[in-house]
């Protein structure tokens, strides 16, 4: 078995699924019989932004995933919040924001 699991970060360059190679945030294996030195994996695509834009079943070849360190996209994001709310203008003035106050 791979020694790779649930959360892990995979580079994945080898499928007849896609073209080019992406990222994938592993959700599990798949228990699908298959060829020797393949697996169907199930997790999240990501982007360049290491943000989960689709969840995707993909028949992969072992030899063509390659472990990629863990990256917290979600550590950075709340020190955002933080300085949002330390300057009390979070959503202020933003119409757009689902409690903002409306004019009528």
């Amino acid at each position: 078995m791979p020694p790779f699991g649930s959360g892990d970060l995979l580079h994945l360059s080898a499928s007849p699924q896609f073209s080019r190679p992406m990222v994938l945030r592993l959700i599990r294996i798949l228990p699908r019989t298959t060829y020797d030195g393949w697996l169907w994996v199930e997790g999240y695509q990501l982007n360049a932004a290491g943000d989960a834009v689709e969840r995707r079943e993909l028949f992969v070849r072992v030899a063509g995933v390659r472990q990629l360190p863990a990256i917290l996209p979600a550590a950075v994001k709340p020190a955002r919040r933080a300085a949002a709310r330390r300057s009390g203008r979070a959503g202020a003035g933003d119409r757009s924001h689902p409690h903002a106050p409306t004019s009528r």
